[in-house]
């Protein structure tokens, strides 16, 4: 989906650029957010086509984020990716539980990173 609008929040520096870069290059419009509660207000004001989240942010974690996306009318059906380094099989169980749509763990494969999203975005995404 060329032009989708993706919300990146991600309280790294490099993690932010390095997603910001991958998904520009590949076409994406993208905002960015260092916090769940600026990231909230962001997806409040413009509503994205997916948001990639941090699970480890500073203040509101991103389980917590994506209840209140899910709790708001304009943000619920929005895919919500978890971006996170923590990869052991209970945290990946622990997230996905959670309700986010898709993992992705860090440091990112570029192209699986681009083929979730890419599949999220056309709805074709099967999941693991």
């Amino acid at each position: 989906m060329a032009n989708a609008h993706i919300l990146v929040i991600e309280d790294n520096d490099k993690n932010r650029k390095l997603a910001r870069d991958v998904l520009q290059y590949r076409g994406y419009r993208v905002s960015e957010a260092i916090s769940a509660e600026d990231g909230l207000a962001l997806a409040a004001a413009e509503p994205p086509d997916l948001v990639l989240m941090d699970i480890q942010l500073p203040g509101m974690n991103g389980i917590q984020a994506l209840e209140r996306l899910r709790a708001g009318e304009a943000t619920r059906a929005i895919p919500v990716v978890a971006f996170t380094a923590s990869v052991m099989p209970q945290d990946r169980h622990t997230i996905m539980g959670a309700g986010f749509n898709a993992f992705v763990s860090k440091p990112i494969a570029i192209k699986e990173f681009t083929d979730v999203i890419a599949q999220l975005l056309a709805g074709t995404y099967k999941g693991e």
